[in-house]
């Protein structure tokens, strides 16, 4: 007697669960297709708990003790093979749990939507004009065209700029899908963040037709992003736009794109906290389409990928370089002058014309305070926390908890007055507003959201990443606050900052001004030259030798003591350096959690590329085990955890 058995993966976040199980399928439950939701027990935990149905088979060993799949929660193939690979693939690489991968990719079911669901819709044929109009904008780049028909591997250096209203990043990324829908495959698209999804649905809208464009992004509704999530399922190609976890759409994919891949919002903060170029890596190589990586920087990840030969560097055949000007910190007038004469000289005179666009680093009026007297930096006297300032003479407030230092005095010389130590973005538009009289001043920041201005005289005074789109381009830009923002205590702090002056930058109008102030050296060539990839060839060879990422993997091992002592111990018998593993050292704890986080330690991990199959598994073994014992030892409820993170982008102990 043969039965059916289907195998499952459990939708459970413990590490010991992370594996198939053979459950019986009755015959009452009739037809279960591959990738169903379904509901089964667990035996040890005496529970129901949900799972996708993974393999479906008959079996001759009708003897094996078996549990039986109790119901059936929908009949909609949600878990596809590919999907189910990706996941496998990217869980087993960080050290992590299909699952956690799968609680990504996978929405919450909608009862209701589901129903509606029809997997009929059209297949979307994009117009002759577009299609034409697309290949236009691929014959700009040397090679392009041929190299997304062959399913190739390129890093794009996008051409800066805006044309007829329009971004020219956006006009590049929608030609790149536009021809892989024409020739009957889909194509997956991810943006940072909400502005550039905005920009590039716009763009893409001009191109093809609404029903042809599936949207995923977390400001959708439930019912909303389920719904896009089923038209992915469905045999007819589209083009999925979003953020890092549309990268898991379950397409047959024939283009795989990703714009400005160094943007931090591409690191997933949850487990195993894969980041979304390494996943579309992955899909790349399972599925044999085309990927991209475009953008106006280029990281040292990508030049690592271009170096050894798997990426082919694509640059435009006519080659926009934005006008960008030096000043040094020794050319500027007084040593606390945040705009330098010449640069003043030019936002005036761009006024007649336009708008003028001026970044800053930090936003609010005054984010830090210092003593007045010693300069010591103002603190919150209940958490410690920094004070800033709402307003000119405003009572200081604390950043973390928000409390007013009505009476404050300083812990250093016990004086009472303070003083402005930096200048956000209302107070940089107050000292601004005064100085160019007559002149309509706009703040573009997280708490003032502005997507564009008209071509009018203005002054537009942004934070990093806020930057509206100005109609023609902005006729001159202002980069202020440079050297503060390179003083960072970040691995990467040149690359985003180069990142963050390139984006300004490109939205400058053909031959407007761009003034760097009181930054020079390597960052600051850079972007004059426009040399982002020499750049990063650069850091990438400095950090080479250091065993820095991502010349080297970096994974963080955390937890207690012994717990940490046995996942190295784990990692001896491979041939790793000698100096592979640093640390452990204490972590600070947080005295206001209630975690139980007192005690732990942490250690760094660092290894080759070749060696990274073989320490992802011991470490995933390591946390098993941990998971495991803790579940026999009674009385450890409050035990903590081991924790794994691979591919720490700025590591540090």
């Amino acid at each position: 007697m043969s039965r059916r058995v289907a195998r499952v993966l459990l939708d459970s976040p413990l590490p010991q669960l992370d594996r198939l199980f053979d459950y019986v399928l009755l015959d009452e439950l009739g037809d279960v297709p591959v990738g169903a939701r379904v509901r089964v027990p667990l035996r040890t935990a005496g529970r129901m708990i949900d799972a996708y149905v993974v393999e479906v088979a008959e079996e001759d060993d009708s003897e094996r003790p078996l549990s039986t799949v109790e119901s059936i929660i929908s009949l909609v193939p949600v878990l596809p093979e590919r999907l189910y690979r990706l996941a496998r693939r990217a869980a087993d690489r960080a050290a992590g749990s299909a699952s956690d991968i799968l609680r990504l990719a996978v929405p919450k079911r909608q009862v209701r939507v589901e129903k509606a669901w029809k997997a009929d819709s059209p297949t979307p044929v994009p117009a002759a004009d577009a299609v034409e109009r697309a290949d236009a904008v691929l014959g700009e780049y040397d090679g392009l065209a041929t190299l997304i028909d062959d399913r190739g591997r390129a890093a794009i250096e996008a051409i800066p700029g805006v044309r007829d209203g329009i971004l020219r990043w956006t006009e590049l990324l929608a030609a790149a899908a536009v021809r892989v829908l024409a020739s009957g495959a889909s194509a997956i698209i991810a943006v940072p963040d909400h502005r550039d999804l905005d920009r590039l649905l716009a763009t893409l809208e001009a191109f093809v037709p609404a029903e042809a464009i599936v949207r995923h992004d977390s400001r959708q509704t439930n019912p909303d992003r389920y719904r896009g999530f089923l038209r992915t399922l469905e045999d007819a190609p589209c083009i999925v736009v979003g953020n890092r976890s549309a990268v898991y759409a379950p397409v047959q994919a024939g283009l795989v794109a990703i714009w400005d891949d160094g943007d931090p919002l591409y690191s997933e903060p949850l487990a195993p906290y894969v980041h979304a170029r390494d996943a579309l890596l992955l899909r790349q190589e399972q599925e044999g389409s085309a990927l991209l990586f475009a953008g106006h920087t280029r990281t040292t990840d990508v030049e690592r990928l271009v170096q050894r030969g798997w990426l082919t560097d694509v640059r435009a055949e006519r080659r926009i370089t934005p006008r960008v000007v030096l000043s040094s910190p020794q050319e500027m007038e007084q040593p606390a002058q945040r705009v330098h004469s010449g640069a003043f000289a030019a936002a005036r005179k761009a006024t007649e014309e336009g708008p003028v666009l001026v970044q800053v680093a930090r936003p609010g009026f005054a984010p830090t305070l210092v003593c007045a007297d010693c300069r010591a930096p103002a603190r919150c006297a209940h958490c410690g926390g920094p004070l800033g300032a709402a307003h000119r003479g405003a009572v200081p407030v604390c950043g973390w908890c928000g409390r007013s230092a009505r009476a404050w005095h300083c812990s250093a010389c016990s004086s009472t007055k303070l003083r402005l130590a930096a200048s956000g973005s209302e107070r940089t538009a107050d000292e601004l507003g005064r100085a160019f009289a007559g002149v309509r001043v706009i703040v573009a920041d997280g708490a003032h959201p502005v997507e564009r201005v008209e071509a009018k005289p203005a002054l537009v005074v942004a934070t990093r990443g806020a930057e509206p789109t100005a109609d023609g381009g902005y006729r001159a830009v202002l980069l202020l606050d440079g050297p503060r923002m390179l003083q960072a205590p970040d691995l990467r702090i040149g690359e985003s900052c180069l990142r963050w002056w390139s984006n300004a930058a490109a939205l400058a109008a053909p031959g407007a001004p761009i003034h760097l102030v009181g930054v020079d050296g390597p960052v600051g060539r850079a972007l004059a030259t426009w040399t982002q990839p020499a750049y990063a060839r650069s850091e990438l060879d400095s950090r080479a030798p250091l065993h820095l990422p991502p010349a080297t993997r970096v994974a963080l091992v955390e937890g207690l003591p012994a717990s940490v002592a046995r996942a190295i111990d784990g990692l001896r018998e491979l041939p790793l350096p000698a100096d592979a593993v640093l640390g452990p050292v204490p972590v600070e704890s947080d005295p206001t959690s209630d975690k139980g986080d007192t005690g732990r330690v942490r250690a760094l991990v660092r290894f080759e590329y070749a060696a990274g199959p073989a320490v992802a598994t011991r470490l995933r073994a390591a946390v098993v085990a941990e998971a495991a014992g803790r579940r026999r030892r009674r009385g450890q409820s409050n035990r903590i955890p081991l924790s794994v993170r691979l591919d720490m982008l700025d590591p540090e102990l």
